[in-house]
């Protein structure tokens, strides 16, 4: 993000006919230092920021030319193409979110989505790094929470379980949910779609868990176990049919028929 604070200052001086000197003996600086602000030289200490937008009568968000609404609209507008293209081109996804975070350095919701298309299994220690930065930047909880679950499949991919686990620790256990909370206590419109969202949630996380048990009765060659728990994860699937929603599934689908065909070869 270009910071043009110094055409700003310029700008603000000459409406008000102020010469350069008169300027920076109201905010005790030397005019110099205006000179170079205004000549895109140097920039002014953020300590002066203050002392500056109370001088000039404008807030420091105006004082930065800075609208954060539009900031915001224009960092979900990069997110939204990268995601349109995370599953099928991760590549081209990541230069997406690399050319945003060159507009908006070390944004934490662009540096969120980047977890989402970074090589894991080649390259572990990049994930970490960025992770690792997110968790110390960021200021909500529920992105620091995801930074830190990439951060514990990053130490797995490194063979580094007790990093991973660690990770792992630092991740509140928590039974409810925002959506499970609205769903119980709001009514209406909003009631059915906090219902509707944490339903479908809760379903692919049940999916989820129904093929890590799974793994692990393989694991334990306990062949008949592992099928038994996938066939009822497809059951789980079949019994949702109806819904139109149950079509995003599709991918789960394929990956169980392929996981019971081999299962039933054990």
């Amino acid at each position: 993000m270009k910071l043009n604070i110094g055409n700003k200052i310029r700008t603000m001086r000459k409406q008000r006919g102020l010469t350069q000197e008169q300027l920076a003996d109201a905010v005790g600086i030397s005019f110099q230092a205006i000179s170079k602000w205004e000549n895109g030289i140097s920039l002014p200490d953020i300590t002066l920021a203050p002392v500056l937008a109370s001088y000039f009568g404008i807030s420091i968000d105006e004082l930065f030319d800075y609208n954060l609404k539009e900031t915001e609209a224009k960092i979900e507008s990069i997110c939204v193409k990268a995601q349109a293209c995370r599953n099928d081109d991760p590549a081209t996804s990541r230069r997406i979110l690399e050319e945003g975070l060159e507009a908006y350095p070390d944004n934490d919701i662009l540096l969120n989505n980047l977890l989402y298309v970074m090589d894991y299994k080649n390259d572990p220690d990049d994930v970490i790094r960025v992770a690792d930065k997110l968790i110390d930047l960021t200021t909500h909880d529920d992105v620091r929470y995801d930074a830190l679950r990439c951060l514990a499949e990053a130490y797995k991919q490194k063979g580094d379980l007790e990093s991973a686990e660690a990770a792992i620790e630092q991740i509140p256990e928590i039974y409810f949910s925002k959506l499970s909370v609205a769903a119980w206590i709001l009514t209406g419109k909003k009631k059915y779609e906090s219902a509707e969202k944490q339903k479908w949630i809760a379903f692919e996380d049940l999916l989820q868990m129904m093929g890590k048990i799974a793994e692990c009765r393989e694991e334990e060659k306990d062949y008949a176990g592992a099928l038994a728990e996938t066939k009822r994860a497809k059951a789980l699937i079949e019994a949702m049919k109806g819904d139109p929603l149950i079509e995003r599934f599709g991918g789960y689908v394929e990956a169980i028929d392929k996981m019971i065909s081999r299962l039933t070869a054990q």
